[in-house]
């Protein structure tokens, strides 16, 4: 039996608008968890963008598009898409450590930015999640229960800029 282990670098993504409003997804498997979007690199060639894209589009339904955005199909520019330049290494939780290889105790996450133009209803994935949720940033940050999430969110006001 080929087993195929988690890569131990991922990427959490910060959805906004310009309000400071922040779109939260609560966990399936560990109902009362709330979160941004998060995610591993498919593969080690992965770029890290092209996993941010991907996790946003399978967790939300929010597609981040090159060519012009249509807001009616939930589209958002790439330009909206921001490399926050912060990576955070944590120990990974023992409930979710048999996910990755023998051994792998630590995770590399590499944050990002999107801003929306609009609060966007989200197309959930059931086996995920169970609810989306858009509060002011600081309650957003209150509830998540990871710090480096809740740390990044907090930072949002610095990184707030005009839409393309």
């Amino acid at each position: 039996m080929n087993v195929t282990y988690k890569i131990p670098q991922s990427v959490l993504v910060v959805i906004y608008t310009k309000e400071l409003d922040v779109l939260l997804i609560e966990r399936a498997d560990r109902p009362g968890f709330w979160q941004s979007v998060t995610g591993s690199r498919d593969s080690l060639s992965e770029p890290l963008v092209r996993t941010a894209i991907r996790e946003v589009f399978e967790e939300t339904g929010i597609r981040i598009v090159e060519k012009m955005p249509r807001p009616e199909n939930h589209e958002v520019s790439a330009a909206c898409l921001e490399d926050w330049k912060i990576e955070n290494v944590f120990e990974i939780f023992s409930v979710w450590r048999h996910r990755f290889a023998p051994g792998v105790t630590e995770n590399t996450e590499h944050v990002f930015g999107l801003q929306v133009p609009e609060k966007f209803p989200v197309v959930l994935a059931p086996r995920e999640h169970l609810d989306s949720i858009w509060l002011p940033y600081r309650e957003a940050a209150e509830k998540c229960f990871s710090y480096t999430n809740r740390d990044a969110i907090l930072q949002l006001p610095r990184h707030l800029r005009p839409l393309p």
